[in-house]
């Protein structure tokens, strides 16, 4: 798949356990593990501007296209 998500290591920058993110944001970790293991064809823009927010990043952060 040509774009990468990038939440772990997003994540490993503000020293944020998915715990504590699931916590945050009102997710599964499950889901979250899916999202960051890049186990998922969609993400809802509610989810992500509520990963933003705990993470305090932009979406860019959190995704890279590569072709």
């Amino acid at each position: 798949m040509p774009i990468i998500i990038r939440l772990d290591r997003v994540m490993a920058d503000r020293k944020m356990s998915l715990n504590e993110l699931s916590e945050r944001v009102g997710i599964t970790i499950a889901n979250l593990s899916n999202l960051k293991n890049d186990k998922v064809s969609a993400v809802k823009l509610s989810t992500m501007e509520a990963i933003c927010r705990a993470l305090d990043c932009q979406p860019g952060d959190l995704f890279e296209f590569k072709p």
